[in-house]
């Protein structure tokens, strides 16, 4: 039977998974695209290098993220968290999210991995600043 997840439920979905589906507009059209990321303080933050990606959160900064856990056909729970897009220009923020990270992904793909040890700044670092957070199961 499908129910609904309250705010907490549906952080504990967020806070579990490693990878969620983050939606964005692009040019009036759905953008949805998979990404790594961490949860702090009512945050979600990731990275990118620059892209379609960056370049739809730049224009439209509303966005979401979608997180499922997903045992089989019954046993399910997805939760979405929505929030305004911004970058992380703080030099020292940089630094700890990218360290976080890599500790928590160490197999991003070799250049987003040596760009963010180098702390160079062609990689974006952002978040989104959660608002509301819903979430389904099926157990």
């Amino acid at each position: 039977m499908t129910k609904a997840l309250n705010e907490n439920e549906a952080w504990v979905v967020i806070k579990a998974g490693r990878m969620g589906h983050l939606g964005c507009i692009d040019h009036d059209e759905p953008y949805v695209v998979p990404i790594n990321y961490l949860v702090e303080d009512g945050r979600i933050y990731s990275h990118s290098l620059p892209g379609k990606k960056i370049s739809a959160l730049r224009h439209h900064p509303r966005a979401c993220l979608q997180v499922g856990q997903v045992q089989n056909d019954f046993h399910w729970q997805s939760a979405i968290a929505f929030g305004d897009y911004e970058e992380v220009n703080d030099a020292e923020k940089r630094t700890m999210v990218l360290r976080q990270l890599l500790e928590r992904y160490p197999e991003l793909t070799p250049v987003e991995s040596q760009l963010a040890r180098e702390g160079k700044w062609e990689v974006v670092v952002f978040c989104l600043r959660i608002d509301k957070v819903t979430g389904v199961a099926e157990d």
